[in-house]
């Protein structure tokens, strides 16, 4: 017997086609590929299409023309006006002791340093007996002398060869002293150069020698003294700006780890330039003060004039080579070259000497990514730039 539930057919599966069973996930895809096609289409048409070349946006400034500063910039280093090396004077010898330090101030005639006396001592000593007995020795001679005249003149029982012999010795013993003053003052000058002493009054800027240590002529200076204390800035000036420099002019002079500047005043300038460098040099006298010590570094600067131009940011200035030039934008809105000639920096911008009258639209930053002729978009409208 046959099963009649085997012979049931599915009559839904028959009944319902396999499209739309299919229908919802078609009808998503179908939603999905519409949505990226607009989105695509509406960031295409954001962009300006094909057709909308890419135009970088430029700010610009207009410099017009401004009054300005022309200064003078020399570099250079501290140093003593007078810088005095003291060394041995004479025969030298062992140092025994220093009395003084770097950065001392010490007097006329202050011992700095004192040097072994062990042989002048003793020789002084015996020059200084031999001139006693060379005087005592004298009186006696002059003595007789003075008794043989006597006797000559009263009585006659000398001759004249004899008072004349006598009279030759107390010349002689007298002769003999004064070889002996000058043999004991030649013995206690070095003896007395035993004691290393300040030349003048001053700072002590170096120290170059320790205890034991012989020093013989010849030798390297034992200290440096600033005399009086007094310092001032040596620099090197290029040839160009040396006779826009005056005797008496006031500079300014900055040192590296100080803010504040110092004032100082032109003292000498060099009447020769270094034909292998093309520089002269200069000496600007400084106050004392601490601060400035010999050897740190220096800059200076003079206000030499005054003028009126152009003042451009240093970021739209560019070099190619040793031509320096600025980016403009014209009136097609596209990028002009302009060779220029500039200044002082200032802290408004740079002095452009030449190439430019002021009314340019100068393209402020970026312009090194620009090509001449390259067409902009000014973002500031051409008003100048703060």
């Amino acid at each position: 017997m046959t099963d009649p539930n085997s012979q049931r057919v599915d009559f839904d599966s028959i009944a319902t086609p396999w499209f739309l069973r299919k229908a919802p996930l078609i009808t998503a895809a179908v939603i999905f590929a519409v949505g990226s096609i607009s989105i695509i289409a509406w960031r295409h048409a954001r962009n300006g299409g094909p057709q909308q070349p890419d135009v970088p946006l430029v700010t610009v400034t207009v410099p017009g023309r401004s009054p300005y500063t022309i200064s003078v910039h020399f570099n250079g280093a501290i140093i003593a006006r007078y810088d005095m090396p003291i060394g041995i004077e004479g025969e030298g010898g062992r140092v025994l002791s220093i009395l003084v330090e770097a950065g001392d101030h010490v007097k006329r005639g202050q011992v700095l340093a004192h040097l072994d006396t062990s042989v002048m001592a003793p020789q002084v000593a015996s020059l200084r007996a031999a001139l006693e007995q060379s005087r005592a020795d004298a009186e006696l001679a002059a003595a007789d002398y003075h008794r043989a005249s006597k006797i000559a003149e009263s009585v006659g029982a000398l001759s004249k060869e004899e008072v004349e012999k006598r009279r030759t010795t107390s010349v002689t013993s007298a002769a003999r002293v004064r070889t002996a003053e000058a043999q004991l003052a030649e013995a206690e000058a070095r003896l007395k150069r035993t004691d290393i002493v300040a030349p003048e009054d001053g700072i002590v800027l170096t120290r170059s020698v320790e205890v034991g240590q012989s020093m013989t002529a010849g030798s390297p200076a034992m200290f440096r003294l600033a005399r009086g204390g007094d310092v001032e800035m040596k620099a090197a000036v290029a040839e160009q700006d040396i006779p826009k420099l005056k005797i008496g002019q006031d500079v300014a002079v900055t040192i590296t780890g100080v803010e504040s500047s110092f004032p100082g005043k032109v003292r000498l300038l060099s009447p020769v330039i270094d034909p292998a460098t093309r520089l002269g040099e200069v000496r600007i006298s400084l106050p004392k003060d601490p601060v400035l010590r010999p050897g740190a570094f220096a800059r200076g600067t003079a206000v030499v004039g005054s003028d009126v131009q152009p003042l451009v940011p240093q970021t739209a200035l560019l070099m190619d080579g040793p031509t320096s030039y600025v980016l403009v934008v014209g009136s097609d809105n596209k990028v002009e070259r302009r060779n220029v000639r500039y200044g002082d920096a200032q802290a408004a911008g740079i002095a452009v000497l030449e190439g430019l009258s002021g009314q340019e639209k100068v393209i402020a930053t970026a312009g090194a990514f620009l090509k001449e002729g390259e067409l902009v978009r000014v973002a500031n409208d051409g008003k100048q730039a703060p």
